[in-house]
This record gives structure tokens, C-alpha cells and sequence, in this order.
């Protein structure tokens, strides 16, 4: 194969070009100074995993019970390449049709199959494969240059990738339940409600959104627990390398903005299986509230697709122009500003709507203010460029690629955020080249990051030549498929039949997307070879490399780094203390996990050793509980999906159903259950840097933040309550229920649940373990009280001929309420758990675990406090 620094000239003058501010190689913060990394020795790797015998990457054993980041980084990169080529055969399939203008009566796929294959393309590019390849590389690098050992929460990691897979499969499905979602990949109501989308199988494509957005909301919370606990001492968060800022504001950004789709899909999955009218024609809201739920979501959708792909344009650059980027505190901070704008432009996506004028100008104005940041993001890297001596090698290709495509993109895009503008070009292709040009524009970046991380993750070299013809190939194919559709603009979205003038560009445009197709060919071809027999790859293949990860070998050991990594003397050192040194024999004995151990001829990476107090943490690296919970998670959600106007009604499909759902429910509290019992031990992180969670355990950190995205969740029920209470008349509104007594009762039953939650604390404190037995009990009764009472209340309405479908409504109340009562459900489930393992003793030393369980209880009894209120007295 090729060398791939055969362009490289290593004359002097590129060392002077690649020296920057301290005269000395500095492309990123948090990076290693003074030269090229190389792999220290380091300790050999595990046999065992601590109790959990954990298998060599040749074993197919070793990727079910896997919990290591790098191993989840794989999976989720080959997964969501998987669903590339699923999504990429719908999009061939689409512009065969699209090949000449069509009758209905002359279509290679009827109207409704070609609307299920428009959907499904959309839905399957945009949640099944975007985010999570770019979460791919976020699992395998991120870990690896902040100085951690793995993520903060191993299992949970494991966890979110088999939820994403459970979720792409029961996608997968619903195209045998009588046809997929057929109703636009926004889902725009009320085409999403049963009476325009009737089949099972659009049901099992919602609910199987919704269980991606669960392995989301996962992934976000470990993922921040991560990069703002474990990162290594000395590295300060201005200091993280610009991939790693990326991945942080991309995952901030899903926190809330996914919290705020879980609503929405939420709500439209009770609309379809409950009946409740949320988004049907007969709530005065409906589609415009599904409208204003989904878009703010959406927008920042864009941004949390693309940032990852800019913190890898901005590492290639760094790394093949020799050069760090150019205005780096200021190219951080305009990330910063586009994370905090994205929440605040949804609305020019609903220019058509009935809103009024000023707001929309308003939303006018924060478009156009969202994309300053951009322009100087985009000048930071062309100049950085200009700055230094660019390396032309199949990543950078495809990052520069990326960096053009964009920039069309971005300047087609200012036409849709002018109101008037927007009038004449929504609903045309012209939407549909640009919003390509940006997301593939996103693609082709990652694209260019599994070529630059290709050695680190397989210890083996691509064939550079066969990925420069892949970028060629590529980039033409691309713009042959996209850039005709802004000349034929005038084709109407979602629809197969245009004017007969514009046949010709969409001749070229089919043809594009076959030459695009085809390109990815020799991608798979090259990269399933080279990770086979490629050369075996050096710790750091590239010259000006110089972020953490290319200083561990290729592939890294199991736990990464050869000792403790630390930045505390302004460059990476590994801390090994002498103990460690000693039992683990010479530290030249190196062993990578999977790959092959390769010198290389640069400087190293300095090993100190250093006597400490503290013991190594062994940590495990194994557990079958995330894929068994995923499996019942799975069937659950199968069987719910033939739920029809709250019944699974009759027949044998109505049997195979309810019995999917019991077993995939039993599964899934059974998994539950041993994942709490299992002993499993994790990196503690916090030793480095962590702020704003300085002096916080991991756990604390963990469930703040998913009580906040939990905030986001309910903010979207209550929103929806007020907008389509707003919408129907206020005070014309007749409140349901109308006896406040039942809910005030609740009131001071949760009230006191929180206050024997404090007392089982401070009797854990005391070491009182009847005391703590004894209020975590009363917790458990005034909980079961709370939820006898509704249950109740809830009864009376029924005879009085309140059903959750009868009106709007009563759907927002037994909704709204039901989903806080599921929280309250899932808290009792928490408290018999922890009455039980306090019985032997537990809680007494640590008890960290009633502490989390207590925030949990008190958000819940907060979300009440504005609950109550709102549906009983207002």
C-alpha cells in the first residue's frame, strides 16, 4: 500500500512552519509538547476482568458482555455504517423514481411505498446513522484525549449503543407490520395520528424512535459525567482539544434538545396507542404544537449532527497543515455561541404558519445572527491552512471537501431564513439541496475522521491511494447529485411527479447518486481489507499529530494509557507508582488490546513514577445486563406498538403481541434487578480539573443531569398543556378535574415522602439500620398512598364518562398527570430495591445511593408542586 506521508515534505522548513506561539509543536490544547508522540512501555494487558472472565477481541463473546469505550466505539461506527447502506438503497430507490416525471398509474413504487421510502431515508440518515457514527469516534477518542481510562459509567455505555441497535431493528421491522411511517421524516401532524397513518408498522417506527432517544439521553448523561469528571490533572477545560469541545456542546445540546423530541414522541405514541387527541384535527393546536415541539428539537438537531464533523475538520487541519487553528480561544467560543443560539431559531422553520409577522422577523434576526460565529469558524480554517503546509491526505481530503460543501450550504441556507425568501422556496428542492449540502456536508467530514482515526482504532494502515480515489469519486458523485437540484428547485418536496423542463437535471441528479453510491464501495473494500492485512500501523502515523491518543499504541491497551496521565507540568506524562511497576514486571513489556505492537523511532512520552497512597482501582469491563435489558427493552416496545385505542384487541396478532410485550416487560424488571446486584466497579475519576462539578462523586454529577433533561421533559407536557389551552380559550377551557381535594391530599402525601426520604439519610448517617429500614418504608406507603388516591380520582372521572380520549382536554390531564405517575411508579420500584438491601446492612458506610435516590424523589415531588396547581386550581 502506500505510505501515506508519501506528499509529505520533511524538509526543515515544515518543522519551522509546524512551530507555533512557544516555538514548539502545540496543534491543540491538551496535547503533548515537544515533538512526536511516541508509545512509552507500558503494562500488559488483562486476562481476566475482575471476576468476569473478559475474552481477547477475537471472541465473539467479548462484544455482548463489552462495557470498554473503544469496543462501544466500534460497534457503534460498523452499526451505523450498517444503516448507511439501508438508508443510502431507499435513496437510490427514491431517484429511480425520480429518473423521468411520473403518473401515478407509471411509478416503479406506488405513492404510498414511495412515501414510506422518503420517510424511512430521512429517519434512518438523520437519528440511525449520523449521530451515532460520529458517537462512533466520540466513544473510541474521547476517552483517550482527556486522559481517562474508560467513561464514567461503563455499563451505561454498553447500554445506550444496545438500546440504538434495538431501536434501528424494531425500525427495521415496521416495514413488515403493513408498511413503515409514511408522513415525512419530521412527522409533521396530523399526518402522524392513526386516521392519515393507520398501520401497525408507524406505531413500531414512533416507539422505536423513542427508544433511540432513551439510548440518547443515556449516552448524554455519561458522556458529560465523563468530560467534566475523569479528565486528567492539569488539563483545564479551555484546554481540551477542539474534537473533545466539539463532542461537549454537541452532547448539551442533546441533552435538551432530545429531552424536548422524548415529549413530543411521547405524546404522539399515546395519540396512536391511547387515542388521546394531542395532534389530531379535532385539537385546536395540534399541528402547530407538534411543529414548535419537533423544530426545537430539529434545529439544534443540525447543529449536534454537524459540530462533531467540525471538531474533526478542525483536527485534520491541525494536524496536515502542521499548524494549530488559527484564533483557537475565539473558534471554541463561536461554537460556544452557536450551542447557546441553536435552542433560539426553531421558528424559521414555520414561516407558513399563522404566526404572526414580528415573530417571525424576530426568528428572522436570529438566523442570520447564528451564522456570524460560523463565518468565523469557517475563516479560522482557511487561514489556518494559509498558515501552514497542508499534507494532502485522504482525511484531510475529505475535511476540506467538507469545509466547501458547506460553505454552499451555509450561503443557500441564508435565502431560507429570509421570511420572504422562505415563502417561495419551502417546500422545494431547493430545501432539499441545502439541507444536504450541510448534513452530507457533516458526512463527509466523519468520513474524512474513520480514515484519520483508521490506525488508532485497528492498529493497521488504509490504502492511501484507494481513499484518495474514494474522495474523487465521492465529492464528484455528491455535487452531480445535489447541486442540479438547486437549478431544478422548483420540483415540489416528497413528491415523484415535476415539470417535464426540469428531466434533465434530474437525470444527472440520479446518476450523482449512483456514482455517490458507488464510491462508498471502494471505502468498504479498502478499510475491511487494510484491517486485515494493512500494514501494521505505528502509535502515530501522522507527523504533526499530537493530541493524546497518538500517544498510546495502535490499537491502545485495555485501559488505554501505561500508566496515569497527567499535564500538571504543561506536557502528557504517565504517573506509574513503583508498586504497580513492580508487579506488573519491566514496563517494555507492551501489549496492545486486539492489535499489534509497533515501535516507533520519536521521542517518548516521559513515565514517572511516584509513590501514592491511593490503591489502583481494578476496574471491570464486562457485563451481559445492558444487552439483556436492551432484549427486553425490545420485545416490550414490539408488543406495545400493536396497541390500538388502549387494547390489543383480537386475533392472533393480538396474542403475539400481548405476549411480547409480558415477556420483553419481565425481561426487562428481571434485568433491572441483577444490573443493581451485580458487583461492578468503574474508574472514579475527579482527580483532575472538574469544573463545575469539583468535589462531586460521578453518581451526584450523573443524576443532576439527568434530572435535567428530566426538567426539559415535563417543561414539554406543561408546554403543551399551556399552548393548547391558549389555543382553545382560555378561560372557555373547563378544567379537568374539577375537585382540587384529591390533588391536594397528593400534595401533602409526597411532601412528607420527601421528608422520611431525608430521616432514612440522616438514620444512614447515624448507622441506624432499622431507621433507615423504617423511613424508607414510610416513603414506600405514603408513595403507594399518592398513587391509591389518583388511582381514585382517576376511577370517579371514568364514570363521569372522562376517558383520556373523550376530549383534549382530559388528554393533557390523565397524560400529564400519568407521566408523572410513572415517575412515582418507578421510585417505589427504587425503594423496595433499596428497603431490601438495607435489611442486610447496606447504606451504612456509603450511603452515596439514598442520596441520589433523594434527588430523584424530591424533583418528582417538585414536578408536582407545578402539577397541582396547574391542572387544579388555574
Amino acid at each position: 500500500m502506500n505510505d501515506p506521508n508519501d506528499d509529505y515534505d520533511h524538509d526543515h522548513d515544515a518543522d519551522e512552519e509546524a512551530q507555533t506561539d512557544g516555538g514548539h509543536h502545540e496543534a491543540d490544547g491538551g496535547t503533548v509538547s515537544g515533538g512526536e508522540l511516541a508509545v512509552p512501555g507500558g503494562e500488559t494487558d488483562h486476562d481476566d476482568d475482575h471476576g468476569h472472565e473478559f475474552p481477547g477481541t477475537n471472541s465473539i463473546k467479548r462484544w455482548f458482555i463489552t462495557t470498554n469505550h473503544k469496543d462501544i466505539g466500534i460497534l457503534y461506527v460498523v452499526t451505523s455504517l450498517f444503516f448507511l447502506v439501508l438508508g443510502g438503497v431507499l435513496a437510490w430507490m427514491m431517484r429511480i423514481q425520480l429518473w423521468a416525471p411520473r403518473e401515478a398509474t407509471e411509478v416503479i413504487m406506488s405513492p404510498g411505498a414511495y412515501n414510506q421510502a422518503v420517510s424511512a431515508h430521512g429517519l434512518l440518515m438523520v437519528f440511525w446513522f449520523l449521530s451515532p457514527f460520529a458517537f462512533g469516534f466520540a466513544n473510541y477518542i474521547v476517552p483517550l484525549q482527556i486522559g481517562a481510562k474508560d467513561l464514567a459509567f461503563p455499563r451505561m455505555n454498553a447500554l445506550s449503543f444496545w438500546l440504538y441497535l434495538a431501536s434501528g431493528l424494531l425500525f427495521m421491522i415496521s416495514f413488515f407490520q403493513g408498511g413503515t411511517f409514511a408522513g415525512g421524516w419530521t412527522m409533521y401532524a396530523p399526518l402522524n395520528v392513526p386516521t392519515f397513518t393507520p398501520d401497525v408498522g408507524a406505531s413500531t417506527a414512533v416507539l422505536a424512535l423513542t427508544l433511540f432517544v432513551a439510548s440518547v439521553t443515556v449516552s448524554s448523561v455519561n458522556f458529560l459525567t465523563t468530560m467534566h469528571r475523569m479528565r486528567a490533572k492539569g488539563l483545564t477545560l479551555r484546554n481540551l482539544p477542539l474534537f473533545t469541545w466539539s463532542i461537549l456542546l454537541t452532547v448539551w445540546m442533546m441533552l435538551f434538545a432530545f429531552a424536548a423530541l422524548l415529549a413530543a414522541l411521547v405524546i404522539l405514541s399515546s395519540d396512536r396507542l391511547l387515542g388521546t387527541l394531542f395532534f389530531h384535527l379535532e385539537s385546536p393546536a395540534g399541528s402547530l404544537l407538534w411543529t414548535h415541539l419537533f423544530w426545537f428539537f430539529g434545529h439544534p438537531e443540525v447543529y449536534i449532527v454537524f459540530f462533531p464533523a467540525l471538531g474533526v475538520m478542525a483536527e485534520c487541519f491541525q494536524t496536515f497543515t502542521g499548524k494549530r487553528i488559527v484564533g483557537r480561544k475565539w473558534f471554541i467560543a463561536a461554537m460556544v455561541l452557536v450551542a447557546l443560539q441553536s435552542f433560539v431559531v426553531w421558528m424559521h422553520h414555520m414561516f407558513l404558519t399563522t404566526i404572526n409577522l414580528q415573530i417571525k422577523t424576530l426568528f428572522m434576526v436570529t438566523t442570520i445572527g447564528i451564522s456570524l460565529p460560523f463565518d468565523l469558524m469557517v475563516f479560522a480554517l482557511i487561514y489556518t491552512m494559509l498558515k501552514g503546509r497542508i499534507r494532502f491526505t485522504t482525511p484531510f481530503l475529505f475535511s476540506f471537501g467538507a469545509l466547501l460543501l458547506f460553505i454552499i450550504g451555509g450561503i443557500t441556507g441564508v435565502f431560507l431564513g429570509a421570511v420572504v425568501l422562505d415563502y417561495e422556496f419551502r417546500g422545494t428542492y431547493w430545501v432539499v439541496a441545502h439541507f444536504h449540502y450541510v448534513m452530507v456536508g457533516g458526512i463527509t467530514a466523519l468520513i474524512g475522521g474513520l480514515y484519520y482515526w483508521f490506525p488508532k482504532m485497528t492498529g493497521r494502515m488504509y490504502d492511501e491511494f484507494l481513499g484518495k480515489l474514494h474522495f474523487g469519486i465521492y465529492f464528484v458523485g455528491f455535487n452531480l447529485l445535489y447541486f442540479p437540484l438547486f437549478v431544478a428547485w422548483e420540483t415540489p418536496r416528497r413528491v415523484f411527479d415535476y415539470a417535464p423542463g426540469l428531466e434533465p437535471w434530474h437525470k444527472v441528479a440520479t446518476i450523482g447518486a449512483f456514482v455517490l453510491g458507488g464510491s462508498f464501495i471502494i471505502m468498504f473494500y479498502n478499510l475491511g481489507k487494510s484491517a486485515f492485512s494493512g500494514d501494521p500501523a505505528p502509535a502515530n502515523p501522522w507527523e504533526y499529530g499530537t493530541t493524546a491518543e497518538w500517544a498510546t499504541d495502535s490499537p491502545p491497551i485495555l485501559e488505554n494509557f501505561p500508566g496515569t496521565p497527567t499535564y500538571e507540568n504543561g506536557k502528557l506524562e504517565f504517573l506509574t507508582s513503583s508498586s504497580s511497576s513492580s508487579a506488573s514486571g519491566s514496563t517494555d513489556a507492551h501489549a496492545t488490546d486486539g492489535g499489534l505492537a509497533t515501535a516507533t523511532d520519536a521521542a517518548e512520552v516521559r513515565i514517572r513514577e511516584v509513590e501514592t497512597e491511593t490503591e489502583e482501582v481494578h476496574a471491570d469491563h464486562a457485563s451481559i445486563w445492558p444487552l439483556a435489558l436492551s432484549v427486553g427493552m425490545f420485545f416490550l416496545f414490539l408488543g406495545l406498538s400493536g396497541v390500538q385505542d388502549a387494547t390489543f384487541g383480537e386475533g392472533m396478532m393480538a396474542n403475539v403481541y400481548m405476549a411480547s410485550a409480558a415477556v420483553g416487560g419481565a425481561v426487562t424488571v428481571g434485568s433491572l434487578l441483577a444490573w443493581g446486584l451485580e458487583p461492578f466497579t468503574a474508574f472514579p475519576g475527579g482527580e483532575g480539573e472538574a469544573w463545575p462539578f469539583a468535589g462531586i462523586e460521578n453518581g451526584k454529577v450523573g443524576m443532576w443531569i439527568f434530572l435535567a433533561s428530566d426538567v426539559v421533559l415535563f417543561g414539554g407536557f406543561i408546554g403543551a398543556y399551556v399552548f393548547t389551552r391558549v389555543a382553545f380559550g382560555w378561560t372557555a377551557w373547563e378544567p379537568v378535574p374539577n375537585n382540587p381535594i384529591p390533588g391536594l391530599m397528593n400534595t401533602y402525601l409526597l411532601l412528607t415522602s420527601s421528608f422520611t426520604v431525608v430521616l432514612a439519610l440522616i438514620a444512614a448517617e447515624k448507622k441506624h439500620k432499622w431507621g433507615v429500614i423504617a423511613t424508607l418504608a414510610t416513603t414506600f406507603v405514603l408513595g403507594v398512598g399518592f398513587l391509591g388516591n389518583k388511582a381514585i380520582e382517576w376511577n370517579h372521572l371514568f364514570h363521569e364518562g372522562m376517558w383520556l380520549s373523550t376530549n383534549v382536554r382530559t388528554s393533557t390531564f390523565f397524560l400529564t398527570t400519568g407521566l408523572h405517575a410513572a415517575h412515582v411508579i418507578v421510585g417505589l420500584f427504587i425503594t423496595l430495591f433499596l428497603i431490601a438491601r438495607a435489611w442486610r446492612g447496606a447504606y451504612l458506610e456509603d450511603n452515596r445511593t439514598l442520596e441520589y435516590f433523594g434527588l430523584y424523589w424530591h424533583f418528582v415531588d417538585i414536578v408536582w408542586l407545578f402539577l397541582f396547581p396547574l391542572f387544579y386550581i388555574l
